[in-house]
């Protein structure tokens, strides 16, 4: 499928998830099959203003590509300013956040916010996808609550003001990420646009990935927690779109050694004092459902260093041989 003139594999990209989906895990979802990436979001006030971390989190690798960088903010022209800063990091696609549910977001009268004024995110999306010469998506939820469901408004307004491609999660803003996910309102956008529709909440698995496909005929589908300590999520979705064959989970050994691959690569890119702060979210989720690791995620929440984490990992993998 393509996004303006960008080609993407129809199997599965990586949500945007702030404080997750760092440089260092969109490149370990690449490298397995993520069929594009998505930046942390980025605050367009913060990027007009010269901030340092809005800089960092607009940094893509080569190897990244296809790629996108997600911005918010509610100033048209903040955002526009914000989007020609993006598109100098040489990402192939700007994405405009209309769908966090985030209390701050929401209280700076961005992201969900936009649901209820239609008439501003318009405004918003003209101006950055005017400002711009590559292709600019933007991301929605279904509504802001079961009282507001305009998805539909709201991505043919995104069309109408130049967008060249619309993700939709499935889940009002009140429902934070709560079941269930609204596939049929996916499904309506789907027939009421024709720029390709992205769908997006709880794609956890090659069958729920192709069960959206089928449900919605979107164009494309997005992974977001279903990746958390599961970058083989892409693999598994990408073998059987592409050949009908059911990957196995990988065993222990090996998720232990993806694990610390990733956590490895977060110390080398961000130093050992952040990256071992950030190990211990990832630890926990990589260890998840693992047999006997009650004690060793306990542990994992106080890492300190690279030497702690290589130690647990080779108790959990003996433990579970």
């Amino acid at each position: 499928m393509k996004i303006g003139n960008v080609e993407i594999e129809k199997t599965a990209a990586l949500a945007p998830m702030a404080g997750v989906a760092d440089k260092t895990f969109r490149e370990l979802c690449k490298d397995f099959g993520a069929a594009f990436t998505v930046s942390e979001m980025v605050s367009a006030k913060g990027v007009s203003m010269g901030d340092k971390k809005s800089g960092e989190l607009m940094f893509i690798s080569e190897k990244e590509h296809p790629s996108s960088i997600q911005i918010f903010g509610n100033e048209p022209e903040t955002m526009a300013e914000a989007a020609l800063c993006a598109a100098k990091m040489n990402p192939d696609i700007i994405d405009i956040n209309m769908g966090c549910p985030a209390p701050k977001i929401i209280k700076g009268g961005a992201g969900s916010k936009l649901m209820l004024n239609p008439d501003l995110a318009g405004r918003i999306i003209k101006a950055v996808s005017s400002a711009v010469d590559i292709p600019v998506t933007v991301k929605i939820r279904t509504g802001w609550d079961t009282d507001n469901l305009n998805a539909v408004e709201m991505a043919v307004i995104a069309e109408k003001n130049g967008a060249a491609a619309v993700t939709v999660h499935g889940r009002t803003k009140e429902q934070m990420y709560a079941p269930p996910v609204n596939v049929d309102m996916i499904k309506k956008v789907k027939e009421a646009v024709s720029i390709p529709v992205i769908g997006n909440g709880d794609i956890t698995d090659a069958f729920s990935a192709a069960k959206m496909y089928e449900e919605t005929g979107c164009d494309l589908i997005m992974v977001g927690r279903g990746a958390l300590g599961r970058p083989w999520v892409f693999q598994q979705i990408s073998a059987y779109m592409k050949n009908e064959v059911l990957l196995p989970e990988p065993p222990v050994s090996q998720r232990m050694l993806i694990m610390l691959k990733h956590i490895e690569n977060i110390c080398n890119d961000r130093g050992t004092q952040i990256g071992m702060r950030e190990a211990r979210k990832h630890a926990l989720w990589y260890t998840k459902g693992i047999r006997g690791s009650a004690e060793y995620r306990r542990q994992m929440s106080t890492l300190e260093s690279i030497e702690q984490l290589q130690e647990i990992a080779f108790r959990i993998t003996k433990e579970n041989e």
